[in-house]
């Protein structure tokens, strides 16, 4: 396979672990990282032996893709600036900070024949890989999504910080268009929601009641799916997938055995799968798992909620 010459634009937190992987990827040339603040760009560019630059546009003729790990409202302004330019872009999530960009992007990689990959990194984990292959109708989906107040991601609220990536895993398990929403959530240590519940009614009957905090004395990032022939439990932090079904073998009363199945998954790296499933795409001319359309999908539904919890600003 050909080397793709990579780059990561922003490396905070989550952007170093980007180099991180970058540099540790057989199908990468680790080229440079950019962000505004030189120091951070410096400490991590000399980390991974990289160029470091302050400006992202001075990236262009160096690379072939990038990782756009920057605020959530320069998402749009950056990828824009790669994709018009022929180079590869996987954004963070949230894609952007309005549909309208979002479908901009979606167009614009489209017309330059770029991958657009969006950083939705839990399909991506081992236990909702499992998934497929067990699926069968859902009909009730039960998701909380629990973690301590951290100051970064505060830039949104909690549906387009945390809930964002269990609305995109429903979305894809699903299928099927969403008939009604039913948001209600709560600022506490912000000035957006910190927590949030919605339930999501889809038109094929299914009903996904999803929950998420960022204000919780717990981690926890657990979805629970009932279906006729399961009930199966997912435990995303710890990478666990546990499978309940009905045994009527030598029963002769009206209720069955439950036989459990349980699987851990523990060592796996979902950052790592994703910018290599991002890297794959490229090299074979194929849409990433995660493309901009999913992308720009979760994020309308993660905006309407938004704007369901302030019935003032209602998107019609």
């Amino acid at each position: 396979m050909v080397q793709i010459r990579t780059a990561v634009v922003g490396v905070g937190y989550l952007g170093s672990y980007h180099a991180e992987k970058y540099a540790a990827l057989p199908d990468s040339t680790f080229i440079a990282v950019a962000d505004i603040d030189r120091n951070q760009a410096i400490a991590i560019a000399r980390r991974f032996g990289v160029t470091a630059f302050t400006d992202y546009r001075e990236l262009l003729g160096k690379v072939d893709a990038v990782s756009v790990v920057v605020p959530t409202v320069l998402h749009f302004e950056v990828a824009d600036f790669f994709l018009r330019h022929g180079v590869h872009v996987l954004v963070d999530k949230p894609m952007t900070t309005t549909v309208e960009q979002a479908e901009q992007l979606i167009r614009t990689a489209k017309r330059n024949g770029c991958v657009l990959q969006v950083g939705h990194l839990e399909r991506f984990n081992a236990a909702i890989v499992a998934l497929k292959g067990l699926l069968n109708q859902p009909l009730f989906i039960e998701s909380h999504r629990l973690a301590p107040f951290k100051p970064r991601g505060t830039d949104v609220n909690v549906v387009l910080d945390l809930m964002i990536h269990d609305i995109d895993i429903i979305l894809s398990i699903v299928n099927a268009p969403i008939r009604h929403i039913m948001p209600i959530g709560v600022p506490v240590l912000t000035h957006d929601e910190d927590i949030a519940n919605a339930r999501l009614e889809f038109a094929n009957g299914c009903v996904a009641n999803v929950t998420a905090s960022r204000v919780s004395t717990r981690v926890e990032r657990k979805m629970r799916i009932f279906q006729p022939d399961a009930y199966i439990s997912v435990d995303l932090q710890e990478k666990r997938v546990a499978i309940h079904r009905k045994d009527w073998h030598g029963q002769t009363g009206e209720m069955p055995n439950i036989v459990v199945s349980r699987q851990q998954y523990s060592n796996t790296d979902a950052l790592y799968a994703e910018l290599q499933a991002f890297l794959q795409a490229i090299q074979n001319g194929r849409p990433p798992m995660v493309t901009g359309e999913d992308g720009k999908q979760a994020l309308e539904i993660a905006l309407e909620i938004s704007a369901g919890l302030r019935p003032s600003q209602r998107i019609d």
